[in-house]
């Protein structure tokens, strides 16, 4: 999926208590930064390739949100890293739901058309609704996404923001290629 997953493990002996573990799983080809501590400490962080753009990601997501109207947000792999046009508190730095990186992986613009129930951004933000999501590729690798959100719970959008999702994702998967 391209996250890390929090996993528990016990280890039972018959005459030593329990031994419990808690780690941290990360997915196959996940690219890694590794530091040291000063007390010799091996510290493991996610690399997120749309770190270095998140400025950037910003004053597009603040254009997209003037044309439109619509809460706009630009996400890497795990994270929102961009918000413009409302609820920056309830989306920076969250992690994205389980079903956003569904769509994520499918490689395809998702719409919500109005049926069934619309899908939220962040676990727990019942009111931040996804509306479009434009999955942002770069040779090939999925970087993250460009969405428009719906705050009102009326998530059903036009033409407009299908297309400047799409366009704002090729463009960042082009600028993150150069």
């Amino acid at each position: 999926m391209g996250h890390i997953s929090p996993v528990t493990i016990v280890q039972e002996a018959k005459q030593h208590p329990d031994k419990v573990f808690h780690a941290n799983v990360i997915s196959d080809g996940d690219p890694l930064e590794i530091y040291t501590s000063r007390e010799g400490e091996v510290i493991f962080k996610k690399y997120s390739l749309l770190g270095g753009v998140e400025d950037f990601a910003a004053e597009l997501c603040e254009t997209m949100s003037r044309s439109t109207g619509s809460v706009c947000a630009v996400t890497d792999r795990d994270t929102v890293i961009a918000v413009a046009g409302g609820s920056k508190r309830e989306l920076m730095g969250k992690r994205i739901t389980p079903e956003l990186e569904q769509i994520m992986e499918s490689r395809k613009i998702y719409q919500y058309s109005g049926e069934g129930r619309p899908l939220q951004v962040t676990e727990g933000s019942d009111t931040l609704l996804i509306a479009v999501a434009a999955p942002i590729l770069a040779e090939g690798d999925l970087l993250g996404l460009v969405l428009f959100i719906s705050s009102d719970g009326a998530a059903v959008t036009g033409d407009t923001e299908y297309k400047l999702a799409q366009t704002i994702a090729a463009f960042l998967g082009r600028h993150m290629e150069s």
